[in-house]
């Protein structure tokens, strides 16, 4: 395993891998072009578009040329279905190989006493946690107390009273306008279909989790499944708290660290912040901070290994064989000492950003950040945050609209942008250039109005970007992203 940082490889070699890449780029577009030259168009378009903006989206980040590259192999031709060792299709003996790889890494990184690495993404993780979870708390005692090995034994009217267990048991997660994710009992979402739901939220207040209103709700509510980890709540949380909180009332503790699973494997996120020793089981993308490719992982406790472990056919279909094998090498990266820097970085350089806003009279949700997201109240430039983020993509800033707590404009139009440091930090950028970012921002949506509706009220969609400022937005940020280029040394022809 090297010790690489995507955005800035060292000195020694690099100008020879950043040769070879762009070669192996150069031929891979040259055979794309020979059958559908607008596809090759495109990926090249979509190069240059992400080197010429200020991608601030908390969930994206810059993977390296080499798990790029492990992506685009005839891994993709295999079908896999099962786990290692134990598949319905044969010749899949390579394949065992990079799942393996990919789930040792995940243990050894993340410590966790179990990995699963089939998932294609969050969500499939997720709702293979949620059904390994009831797999254990409702299926297996059910088949003990019947003296059946499967399901496939039960009488019709044993399978109709598991199916209506399955059906009505209850899921306390963190609330989508409090930071929570879609996943988290959601009602639109399948999470919020499946279970009996109801969430928690923040404090009025201060924004912040409230422990003490957490287990008042757990307590009256007595859900299965305790959901913690979040989508856009820009502080840590305590995850011993939240165990305490799953075994006073008999739940199942589970995480998704998606967002912040870079910086639990960077060490940032230690002690009672870091979820695995706590969680029974946790959930994660391999992209956002953990920069590598969109995919998921299952890491558990092992008495839930046995359940996790039957995710295929439980809820997937056949493995991504060659994001498993990008999976290994991308989680190879992250074992490396640079890494834990990477990591501290994004921490930094957020705090960076809040304070840029800060003294420049902007508002942030919970007034401050100490993870890798900023979560700006746009409110306070008369703006919804669906204006912000399209004046900001007008001027070159990727951002995208999020709600904040009890969020007067919905889920929507929104009254917040959600801001994350990962992906700049990849290029490079540190604390100087990312208060250079808030005060772009703040110049942006500083001079941006509402227009009206045909009734004469403010528009929450439509707006006006005062002449001049995109353009001088845009040729400041290009200035800083001059001096941090993306992949570096990789030309294209």
């Amino acid at each position: 395993m090297s010790d690489v940082n995507p955005a800035n490889p060292p000195a020694s070699g690099a100008e020879t891998l950043a040769k070879t890449a762009s070669t192996a780029y150069d031929a891979a577009l040259e055979v794309i072009a020979s059958v559908e030259p607008r596809v090759a168009e495109a990926t090249r378009k979509e190069l240059a578009d992400q080197r010429a903006s200020l991608k601030l989206i908390a969930s994206e980040n810059y993977a390296s040329p080499a798990v790029l590259l492990t992506m685009g192999t005839w891994f993709s031709d295999k079908y896999a279905e099962g786990t290692v060792g134990h598949r319905f299709y044969a010749g899949c003996q390579n394949v065992d190989t990079v799942e393996s790889l990919a789930a040792e890494h995940a243990r050894e990184l993340f410590g966790a006493p179990y990995a699963y690495a089939q998932p294609h993404s969050g969500i499939d993780a997720n709702l293979v946690a949620f059904w390994s979870i009831l797999a254990h708390r409702v299926e297996t005692p059910t088949l003990e107390r019947l003296g059946a090995k499967n399901v496939n034994e039960l009488s019709e009217a044993d399978w109709e009273t598991l199916r209506h267990e399955f059906g009505n048991q209850r899921l306390l997660g963190m609330s989508l306008d409090a930071g929570g994710h879609l996943t988290h009992g959601f009602r639109p979402n399948i999470s919020g279909k499946m279970f009996h739901q109801q969430q928690y939220g923040t404090d009025p207040e201060t924004g912040l989790l409230d422990y003490d209103l957490v287990a008042a709700k757990a307590r009256e509510f007595k859900p299965a499944i305790l959901v913690a980890g979040y989508s856009a709540y820009p502080r840590r949380v305590n995850f011993a708290k939240m165990r305490e909180i799953a075994d006073e009332v008999g739940a199942t503790l589970m995480v998704d660290m998606a967002h912040f699973a870079g910086l639990v494997a960077g060490k940032v996120f230690t002690g009672d912040e870091n979820p695995v020793p706590f969680a029974h089981i946790t959930t994660t993308t391999t992209h956002k901070s953990l920069r590598g490719p969109r995919g998921g992982l299952v890491l558990a406790q092992e008495e839930f290994a046995a359940d996790v472990d039957r995710g295929c056919p439980m809820v997937l279909g056949g493995p991504l064989s060659h994001v498993m094998a990008a999976k290994a090498v991308a989680l190879a990266e992250a074992r490396q000492p640079s890494f834990q820097v990477y990591a501290q970085d994004i921490a930094d350089n957020a705090k960076a950003l809040a304070e840029g806003f800060l003294t420049r009279g902007g508002k942030l949700v919970t007034g401050g950040t100490d993870n890798h997201i900023v979560l700006l109240d746009v409110t306070s430039f008369g703006l919804t945050g669906r204006q912000a983020e399209s004046a900001l993509l007008d001027a070159g800033v990727v951002t995208n609209r999020n709600s904040v707590p009890q969020d007067p404009n919905g889920a929507w139009y929104t009254s917040g942008v959600r801001l994350g440091t990962p992906a700049l930090t990849t290029r490079g950028f540190g604390r100087d250039e990312f208060d250079k970012v808030a005060e772009l921002i703040v110049e942006v949506l500083s001079n941006t109005t509402p227009n009206s509706t045909k009734a004469g009220a403010p528009s929450k969609a439509t707006y006006t970007l005062a002449d001049g400022v995109a353009d001088r937005v845009k040729a400041q940020s290009a200035e800083l992203l001059d001096k941090h280029p993306l992949y570096p040394g990789l030309e294209l022809s």
